[in-house]
């Protein structure tokens, strides 16, 4: 337990700059709370799975068929607002990986994130986007991950996140990055990608480790305070 604060210490509680947090997942309703405490920690925040197509509709854009809580198109714009104010750069696809169906080896094309057809769903970020996402990673000292940033189960749509992964874990092997990673979808990712022996720290503590990425006092900590 002591192992896992201190991790989590040095990654969001007094943290080297720049940090970098990486939030994924299918749905922002799960991950209110991290997202409005991070936009005040963190120097960047990278959105991706389906939260990221929710952001994107948020803004006007046509996400067609994918996966989106339309109904927190208020929420993603106050989250934005919040961050401007605060100084923490959103992150966004800057490209998008679509197909028609969701299935292992489906047809796939990479588009501009406005161009979505109608008729398709957003199942990964582009190359574009990965690109973007390593050259802020090269810059920072410090990245919290949890969530993938597209429905890495199947390919082809791990691309984005596996990239990604082995950029920080690169970056980590040689000590210009401190990389803590929490999170049961996380942790799967980075072993398919072969690098979670990689990072500084992967955190067990599941839902845990996300209620201290919120900022809530986890009651565990708060007996042993007392």
């Amino acid at each position: 337990m002591a192992e896992e604060l201190g991790a989590l210490e040095a990654a969001l509680g007094n943290p080297a700059r720049p940090v970098v947090a990486l939030v994924g997942g299918a749905k922002v309703s799960t991950k209110l709370d991290l997202l409005g405490n991070l936009v005040s920690k963190v120097d960047h925040l990278v959105i991706g799975g389906g939260m990221a197509n929710t952001f994107l509709a948020a803004q006007g854009i046509n996400v067609g068929q994918s996966l989106c809580e339309h109904d927190l198109a208020d929420t993603a714009r106050e989250i934005l607002t919040k961050a401007d104010a605060a100084g923490c750069e959103i992150i966004l696809p800057r490209d998008i990986v679509v197909a028609r169906e969701f299935k292992a080896g489906a047809n796939s094309e990479i588009l501009a994130p406005d161009a979505c057809p109608a008729d398709a769903m957003i199942l990964d970020a582009g190359p574009e986007t990965v690109t973007y996402i390593s050259e802020v990673l090269a810059g920072a000292k410090t990245l919290v991950w949890n969530g993938p940033l597209g429905a890495f189960e199947i390919a082809p749509f791990d691309r984005a996140t596996t990239a990604a992964a082995k950029v920080a874990a690169a970056l980590s092997v040689s000590g210009e990055l401190m990389s803590v990673a929490g999170g049961g979808d996380t942790v799967a990712a980075l072993n398919q990608a072969g690098v979670a022996d990689q990072f500084n720290y992967i955190s067990t503590a599941g839902g845990a480790f996300l209620e201290w990425m919120e900022g809530k006092t986890l009651p565990g900590v708060a007996a042993l305070s007392i």
